[in-house]
């Protein structure tokens, strides 16, 4: 294990995952990278009874990931590189472990946001799409 991708949410577990995948890239001596993936905020108008959601909207939750990671790194791993990136979210993780050569994908359980679906159909893609071994992080409420 020489390359690990850890894909947080915005939420306070986010810490857990990432205190794991620090203590997973001791053991191995391993790279860590950090990310965030931002779906795009979708919304049908056509009935007319909700609001739409502003174009910006995108923006603002990405700078809102760029801030937490910040944090976050600040707090517990200040050099590690971290990406927020924008799509979906199975979608953009698999990407991501595939052109980093990534060994090791390292997520949380569950989550009140973001990550939240992960048990879901995000972690069945993850769990059979990866090209490389899957950490589920197990979230300590």
């Amino acid at each position: 294990m020489k390359n690990i991708l850890v894909a947080v949410d915005t939420s306070d577990e986010a810490k857990q995952v990432l205190e794991a995948a620090i203590e997973l890239g001791r053991c191995f001596d391993a790279n860590l990278s950090l990310t965030h993936v931002v779906e795009p905020v979708v919304t049908e108008n056509s009935y007319d009874l909700i609001n739409t959601v502003p174009l910006e909207m995108d923006d603002v939750l990405v700078k809102h990931a760029e801030n937490f990671l910040a944090n976050l790194k600040k707090e517990l791993a200040p050099d590690i590189f971290s990406s927020v990136e924008r799509g979906s979210l199975k979608a953009e993780i698999l990407r991501q472990a595939r052109e980093n050569n990534v060994d090791l994908i390292v997520v949380g359980s569950h989550g009140r946001h973001g990550l939240a679906l992960l048990l879901g159909s995000t972690a069945n893609a993850l769990l059979h799409g990866a090209p490389c071994d899957v950490y589920v992080v197990r979230i300590k409420d």
